[in-house]
């Protein structure tokens, strides 16, 4: 949401609303009211702010050590160092033991992953340890916000009904608290996330292509923003939305006007990636107006900001394809060459950052086109043999590479689907609670009313899911059972036809395979959470438990049960978990 977090604000409440605890907090506000009105990475701030973390420190103030350090990450001039202090805020909130602390802290980090280096996987990752820390938080605003955060990621995989739907409770929010009657810096901020949230819908939808859902959007953001001083950044956004929408419908020297004074507001918060959208649109409306190389001066922006970032968004990979056609016709062989080697650099960062979209977004440039390309332009440039034999090796192996996986993905689908019949047809039960007939010769000398209620405890213990907790022995089942190990050990191994630790591990895989079908949550963890989840303590030992058991890797079965909600959203079986 690119906000600053008012956190003077938070003190200063404090001093006027709870007047017994101006002793308690006067050294600390004292430090800071020489340093709050300093403009973002204003660096002086830290001849004050290395006395206040020094303080805190020193009183093991955890609390206002997070405070310290999260002003030490706003007043940072560097990326660098704002993720230094991030990581401080992090040890300092979980030295509190405070869950909204703890959850604002990751999410501060992750903003810096997203607007500092446009990170969108380790972004994600702080985001969603944020939301785990905040799900029984009352601070609605922080639920929110972290929302926000994680439709933004959402929409730039290309997940954009999921986002739109983050985006619009998070807009509903903000605008409800904005209307309250509240301190102003309290409104500013509310108002912050409407606006925002706002320009987040409009892009979703664009993207949706629900065009008429976007004019009145476009048109109530910008009436909303056009004559504030405080909203001159979203102000920028909605221009830029209107720009675009407007080359959409043809009117091209208006869309141009409208993008141009889009990139004043923009540039002044370093926005690279939205000002990248800018240049993109700016050069389409430069060459739909025949001005060519005005169209081409824009293109390149584009590609200088790729270059210096290594980031591109998917819906700018035409940019690429536009230059390489104008240099095409222009018989420019070493340009085409540049700009076809960086197409395929950006589809490679496309392909790893934005998986959903990169098999979805229309490619006039495949990638066997572009290394046909690359091939010819090289030849031309240098016959040189070696080169030639080398790209012949290169392509025999690209080759190799793609039939693999290929073969690969086949059988991971199928052993999906199978996977999901036996789920969707009540057929995924573990096979050990059907207990196991046994002939007269193998029957246990343990006697059959011992036998039973063992059993009935066992049915007990796998129906209320008592296998999850971490650490569970043969000893320990045995003395919540009420009964001697040696017998439990006797009565699994004859009547469930596995010995314990297979029998927990069934038990478990079953589980969490259930919770991550039927439970969209789930699909959003990492790994080594879902082995937490249902009890085990390895990574490792759950990914080849989850195969072993299930014929598919566990990060395989999430990606299709991805894909497939992500068709149809309502996709999700109720079913009864074990």
């Amino acid at each position: 949401m690119n906000m600053k977090k008012n956190y003077f604000l938070i003190v200063f409440l404090f001093y006027g609303i709870f007047s017994s605890q101006q002793k308690k907090f006067s050294d600390y506000y004292n430090l800071k009211k020489n340093y709050e009105n300093y403009p973002e990475n204003d660096t002086r701030a830290f001849q004050y702010l290395n006395q206040y973390i020094f303080l805190a420190k020193e009183k093991k103030n955890y609390s206002q050590l997070v405070q310290a350090y999260e002003d030490a990450v706003f007043y940072s001039n560097s990326a660098n160092e704002k993720l230094k202090y991030a990581d401080s805020t992090i040890t300092a909130a979980l030295m509190s033991k405070n869950n909204d602390l703890i959850s604002d802290a990751y999410l501060g980090k992750g903003i810096i992953y997203y607007f500092n280096y446009k990170k969108y996987k380790p972004a994600l990752e702080e985001y969603l340890k944020a939301h785990q820390y905040s799900e029984n938080s009352n601070d609605e605003y922080l639920k929110n916000e972290i929302l926000y955060h994680l439709g933004i990621v959402k929409s730039y995989l290309g997940y954009y009904d999921s986002a739109l739907e983050h985006f619009q409770k998070a807009n509903d929010y903000f605008y409800k608290k904005s209307q309250e009657n509240a301190h102003p810096n309290i409104i500013f901020n509310n108002k912050k996330g409407y606006y925002n949230s706002l320009h987040r819908i409009i892009v979703c939808q664009r993207n949706l292509n629900h065009y008429k859902s976007v004019d009145s959007l476009i048109n109530l953001g910008l009436s909303q923003t056009q004559n504030s001083t405080d909203y001159q950044q979203e102000y920028g956004y909605f221009l830029k939305e209107k720009g675009i929408e407007e080359l959409r419908k043809k009117q091209f020297a208006i869309a141009l006007n409208n993008l141009q004074k889009s990139l004043k507001p923009i540039a002044q918060i370093k926005d690279f990636a939205w000002a990248t959208v800018d240049y993109y649109y700016i050069g389409k409306s430069y060459l739909a107006l025949d001005n060519s190389p005005k169209a081409i001066i824009y293109f390149q922006k584009v590609d200088s900001i790729f270059q210096k970032h290594n980031f591109i968004l998917p819906e700018l990979r035409e940019n690429y394809e536009l230059l390489i056609n104008h240099y095409k016709k222009e018989k420019n062989d070493p340009k085409e060459l540049y700009y076809t080697k960086q197409l395929l650099k950006a589809d490679r960062i496309i392909s790893n950052d934005f998986s959903y979209l990169s098999s979805t977004i229309h490619k006039e440039y495949d990638t066997k086109t572009l290394q046909e390309e690359k091939e010819r332009l090289e030849r031309k440039t240098s016959w040189g043999v070696w080169i030639i034999i080398g790209l012949i090796f290169f392509a025999a192996a690209l080759i190799f590479v793609i039939f693999i996986k290929y073969r690969n993905e086949k059988r991971i689908k199928i052993n999906y689907r199978i996977l999901e019949n036996r789920i969707l047809n009540n057929s995924y039960i573990p096979q050990q609670k059907f207990d196991l007939k046994l002939k007269d010769d193998d029957k246990s000398s343990l006697n059959q009313e011992l036998i039973d209620t063992i059993l009935a405890k066992l049915k007990n213990f796998e129906e209320k899911s008592g296998f999850i907790e971490q650490g569970l022995t043969l000893n320990k089942l045995a003395h919540k059972l009420h009964t001697n190990s040696n017998y439990l050990s006797q009565i699994i191994n004859e009547y469930k036809g596995v010995n314990f630790n297979r029998y927990l591990s069934e038990l478990r895989i079953n589980y969490i395979t259930n919770k991550l079908y039927n439970d969209k949550v789930y699909l959003s963890y990492k790994i080594e959470t879902l082995a937490e989840k249902c009890g085990i303590a390895s990574r490792t030992n759950f990914s080849n438990l989850f195969r072993e058991i299930n014929g598919i890797r566990p990060t395989d079965f999430i990606k299709k049960r991805q894909k497939d909600v992500s068709k149809d959203p309502q996709n999700f079986s109720v079913l009864k978990t074990i």
